[in-house]
């Protein structure tokens, strides 16, 4: 019995903690016509604000570069919710269109990588999202840019966890 309890005693807050590591913007369902100050007030201040061609906003909240999600909240011109995504997902990421899309295009889309860096089989930056798939397991995708900053390719890729990290 005593085996039992100090398992729990362990076992317990560990299952807390990561049933609470998923997406913690889950909660936010901000509604259409939500105005901004509600929207901050929810969810604190953003971690940056886009200017979109439509004369509106998005106010970008995002976990990178340790967590696997980021929340765009699009506001109209007069500062209404028109909608809230998390878009760090497989779909999103295969609207990406290399010769087309910018550095610029993609972090309007996706907010700021988890980190950009080279590759010496590359010449250009490359900027690496952390997310999680539908099947939950952790990943990257690589967004690879050419000096003049458009994508030139992208694709996912597995983070593995037990892998040693040389970023530290």
């Amino acid at each position: 019995m005593r085996k039992l309890l100090l398992a729990l005693h362990f076992a317990l807050p560990l299952a807390l903690l990561f049933g609470c590591a998923g997406n913690p913007f889950a909660g936010y369902d901000i509604p259409p016509g939500t105005p901004r100050d509600a929207v901050v007030a929810r969810m604190g201040g953003p971690y940056r604000v886009v200017r979109l061609p439509n004369g509106g906003e998005r106010l970008q909240y995002t976990l990178q570069p340790v967590g696997r999600h980021a929340w765009m909240v699009d506001l109209d011109s007069g500062g209404k919710v028109v909608q809230s995504r998390q878009v760090l997902t497989e779909a999103n990421f295969h609207r990406i269109e290399p010769g087309k899309w910018t550095r610029d295009d993609v972090e309007r889309e996706f907010g700021r990588p988890a980190w950009v860096d080279g590759v010496a089989s590359w010449n250009g930056p490359v900027m690496t999202y952390r997310w999680r798939d539908t099947a939950n397991s952790d990943m990257f995708y690589y967004v690879y840019l050419d000096r003049q900053n458009v994508v030139q390719r992208a694709h996912p890729g597995m983070e593995f966890i037990n892998a040693p990290n040389d970023r530290n």
